[in-house]
């Protein structure tokens, strides 16, 4: 016997390419139109899931035809519902258009982005950790470093300058729902520098001129970890408000990492003391 609809409505039937809501979601893909409305798009199942688990809820969720009568599907149409969400039951060639063209997933939402202030230095405990980052402009890159910054159990990003967007469907999806788990900050240079100025514990950062050994440093807590771009690595500017300078050695012929590997390796040994199986 089918289920009932929850109280909060039922979903409506989209099977045109020109309804004016597969247009909007549609346009998300551009940055202009993500920074005009304040929405993103999560894909699939597994990262809706920790959307919902996180506390977050969509304005819009559109599903494949016949996807959700039952088991994670269902569960997340009702929730959706249930929150008052505008459900939308579309057609393959609506959801075609909908979806990521790699490895499409069946269900998307519609959410709003969330961006926080820089936090409070004062009321940092000891084994705080934050992650800065200048210029980062590979969104996969940006999306992996979210989803390590949750791993490790970091407190949040600082995205400094012209950064890719972290709400991009790329990132998004490369973060594997660690978008909805870790607070991100977004700020100029100078306000960066006017901000690190009050830091109380180690800035570290990796650099071809650092003089130590990343994994022999003990670091003073509060940690800020700062990492710069693909390719320049940090500007002079930002590799000055550094208190440490490290370096990551490699035995082979390269002399630089991919910034999410370089990253994640900063942060494994900065909060080894914290991480237990």
């Amino acid at each position: 016997m089918p289920r009932p609809d929850p109280p909060g409505g039922a979903p409506r039937t989209i099977t045109s390419l020109q309804n004016e809501q597969v247009k909007a979601i549609r346009a998300l893909e551009m940055r202009k139109v993500r920074r005009e409305t304040g929405l993103f798009v999560a894909e699939g199942a597994s990262v809706l899931m920790t959307a919902r688990d996180a506390g977050w809820t969509p304005g819009t969720l559109a599903f494949l035809a016949g996807s959700a009568q039952e088991g994670v599907h269902r569960q997340l149409l009702d929730w959706a519902l249930a929150a008052g969400a505008d459900c939308l039951e579309v057609s393959n060639a609506v959801l075609a258009k909908l979806a990521a063209k790699d490895n499409p997933q069946t269900m998307l939402a519609v959410f709003e982005q969330r961006w926080a202030p820089e936090p409070d230095v004062a009321g940092l405990p000891a084994d705080a950790v934050w992650v800065a980052l200048e210029g980062v402009r590979d969104p996969g890159n940006l999306g992996t470093i979210i989803r390590t910054i949750d791993a490790v159990g970091a407190r949040g990003l600082i995205l400094i300058g012209n950064c890719v967007d972290p709400y991009y469907r790329e990132a998004v999806r490369a973060s594997m729902g660690s978008i909805f788990n870790v607070p991100l900050v977004r700020v100029t240079p100078e306000r960066f520098l006017a901000w690190r100025a009050q830091w109380p514990g180690d800035v570290a950062g990796t650099h071809l001129g650092g003089g130590e050994d990343f994994r022999a440093v003990r670091y003073r807590g509060p940690t800020l970890l700062l990492m710069g771009s693909e390719g320049p690595g940090l500007s002079a500017e930002l590799a000055a408000a550094c208190s440490r300078l490290v370096k990551i050695p490699m035995a082979g012929r390269l002399d630089s990492l991919n910034l999410a590997v370089a990253t994640a390796l900063m942060l494994y040994e900065i909060r080894k003391d914290r991480l237990r199986l």
